[in-house]
């Protein structure tokens, strides 16, 4: 269980309180880079690594999803809650989430049929969208 003093949650400052919210806008995966900037760009004084710290936290609590892009860095974004699965695009970033319950089915087929139990598993998709791919033709 967290509680509102464990180091999952964290603290409640007013840095915490801008990423946080600033996570509640964005609908994209975003890196903590582009989270800092977007903090910069609204005249919030939130340093780097109190950005990095505060997602972390917010991973670690279960408050966002993080994914890692093709040359390995960390994108954040706030999800709803269940299990879900995500749709990205590698040119914009868009993200769409989605259900599988197929995908749920096979993951406890194959794990069953192999003797495995208590099972978990990430699934993300990545292509191009629609308005990227008819930009990309255009």
């Amino acid at each position: 269980m967290t509680t509102a003093n464990s180091p999952a949650r964290g603290r409640s400052t007013r840095q915490r309180t801008a990423v946080s919210s600033l996570l509640d806008e964005v609908e994209d995966f975003r890196s903590a880079q582009d989270l800092h900037d977007l903090l910069k760009q609204r005249g919030e004084s939130v340093g780097l690594t109190t950005v990095y710290r505060t997602l972390q936290s917010l991973a670690d609590a279960g408050e966002v999803d993080v994914l890692r892009t093709q040359d390995g860095e960390s994108v954040y974004r706030r999800c709803s809650q269940g299990h879900h699965h995500h749709l990205v695009c590698r040119a914009c970033g868009r993200t769409v989430e989605v259900e599988g319950p197929a995908v749920e089915r096979w993951a406890g087929r194959i794990a069953a049929e192999h003797g495995f139990t208590d099972v978990s598993h990430e699934l993300e998709i990545f292509g191009t969208c629609g308005p990227c791919t008819l930009a990309a033709r255009g």
